[in-house]
């Protein structure tokens, strides 16, 4: 029997929100590769996205592999990619199956079947790994669909939708195929040379923010990896294939205590040498008070934390179960570790108005995140919030909902002037920010955020809104040549300041950085 080909593709979406500071691979597409490999089938991973290729670009790598099954995901503001993929798909090879799975399909499935004509085959709603071997088995065999869960299709001008897959009891049991990733595409920016690699520790959030589409991805349920299989996996990749840095794909890694300190523990015990990138609650941090240098010890280098507003009454309408006062003393607990801290505030909501963009920008300083990011809600049209929102949204092009484009007004401010207020906080801020640390003491911190400014000036969408940030002091050219330490890692920015102020302290990942 002849062997089926399974082309999976990242959608070459890009707005600079999450290449602008790295590269990452996809480990969805790690872990589906490895379950369609055991189950026969021939799998490759084009990730047209990080390679920065075009749809044409894409129309021949299906010609040059003539798989039988070509399958994408995307979020919201990637759909329209990811559905330019599978038409390409089809003009290249119009006898191929197209695929199409992510949070985006999992909720709008029949809006992709009803209005991308003949483009779409299959969607896979909800966790994908089984179902995709599933729906690809009986394609390949000849099988019934009527058994396959968790997929929709189209018969007969009508959108059939199968009973939703359970969610797996054990991620443990997955098989990522790492071997096919290709690692020289993946670093992170602020540490030239590194090697990057996703991993999870967990899936799922049992809250119910408002905002979120995980939450409701995942029916609100946490599912926990083994603390040993996380590590061996990191082990693995470390010694293999030279990975450095790992980001934790985790929307919520840290929920159980006991678990997560027994994590970090065997992170500092094993001695990787690996920078870790995570994300957590607020209320975490503030739990974890005792054992943040347990954090650092094991690798932790980035920490983004849910702040969201500086607001209270805004906190509870993303039902965030938070009160400020907390997320003032998690990033001050972040930033007295040694962590680069990171948060987010959002705009766009209908009581925005000058006055309150003040006074939240001037509560940012005051909690003094490392990296704010100031964001304009897009409101998935799945999520909880969306019905409240709903009057004032502006426009209905899922492209546009990434988080820096405005698609909504409030009552006081139009779209333009929210975007443009977005702009302004970015640029007031990062010009104080950068500041402070020109005139601190040198070291990681310092020459991680000049790394990462740089980054943030050659590859974010800020590029085209802020030029060269000359009005920063001491930060970037980004034309010029790069300033480097005595370091494995390169200080990518070229400061105003003399040689005596420049670090040459080496810039160490894995949490070995003397301060």
């Amino acid at each position: 029997m002849k062997t089926w080909r399974v082309l999976l593709i990242t959608a070459p979406y890009h707005a600079g929100v999450v290449e602008s500071a790295g590269r990452w691979p996809n480990l969805a597409f790690t872990y589906m590769a490895g379950e369609l490999r055991a189950a026969g089938f021939e799998v490759e991973i084009y990730d047209a996205m990080t390679k920065g290729h075009t749809l044409e670009q894409v129309r021949l790598k299906v010609e040059e592999t003539r798989p039988d099954i070509v399958a994408t995901s995307a979020y919201t503001p990637a759909i329209y990619a990811a559905i330019g993929v599978m038409r390409v798909a089809k003009e290249a090879r119009p006898q191929c199956i197209t695929v199409v799975g992510g949070v985006h399909a999992t909720f709008c499935y029949r809006e992709i079947l009803e209005t991308s004509g003949d483009v779409v085959d299959y969607v896979v709603r909800g966790e994908g790994e089984v179902t995709l071997v599933e729906l690809a088995q009986a394609l390949r065999d000849g099988g019934g669909l009527s058994s396959v869960k968790g997929i929709a299709y189209r018969r007969d001008a009508r959108v059939i939708t199968n009973a939703a897959r359970p969610f797996m009891p054990c991620v443990d049991k997955l098989r990522p195929a790492w071997d096919l990733v290709e690692w020289e595409d993946y670093t992170l920016f602020p540490l030239e040379g590194s090697r990057l690699a996703i991993v999870e520790t967990s899936r799922g959030c049992p809250f119910d923010c408002s905002f979120c589409s995980q939450q409701k991805f995942w029916n609100r349920r946490w599912r926990a990896r083994s603390p040993e299989a996380v590590v061996a996996d990191m082990e693995h990749l470390a010694k293999r294939y030279g990975v450095d840095v790992v980001m934790f794909s985790d929307e919520y890694p840290t929920a159980d205590r006991g678990r997560w300190e027994t994590l970090l523990n065997l992170l500092i015990e094993r001695d990787l040498g690996i920078s870790i990138l995570m994300e957590t609650r607020v209320r975490d941090i503030v739990r974890d008070a005792a054992i943040m240098e347990k954090y650092r010890r094991a690798g932790v280098i980035h920490l983004y934390v849910g702040v969201e507003s500086t607001n209270q009454s805004t906190l509870d309408l993303f039902k965030k179960n938070l009160e400020c006062e907390e997320s003032m003393q998690a990033l001050r607990l972040i930033n007295d570790a040694g962590i680069i801290s990171e948060c987010s505030f959002v705009f766009g909501l209908p009581e925005d108005s000058p006055q309150t963009v003040e006074t939240t920008l001037a509560l940012a300083r005051y909690y003094s995140p490392d990296m704010p990011h100031f964001l304009l809600i897009a409101p998935w049209p799945y999520s909880d919030i969306y019905p409240q929102l709903k009057d004032y949204i502006v426009t209905s092009d899922y492209s546009k909902y990434n988080f820096v484009e405005p698609v909504t007004r409030s009552k006081y401010m139009s779209a333009e002037e929210l975007q443009s207020a977005v702009i302004d906080c970015y640029r007031r801020y990062y010009r104080d920010k950068m500041l402070d640390f020109l005139n601190g003491p040198g070291g990681f911190k310092r020459d991680y955020m000049f790394n990462s400014m740089r980054a943030m000036m050659k590859n974010s969408f800020l590029a085209k809104h802020l030029g060269s940030m000359k009005d920063i002091p001491g930060v970037i050219d980004t034309s010029a040549p790069s300033v480097e330490s005595n370091s494995n890692a390169t200080i990518n920015a070229t400061v105003a300041a003399t040689p005596e102020q420049v670090s040459g302290e080496k810039l160490r990942p894995g949490g070995r950085t003397q301060w």
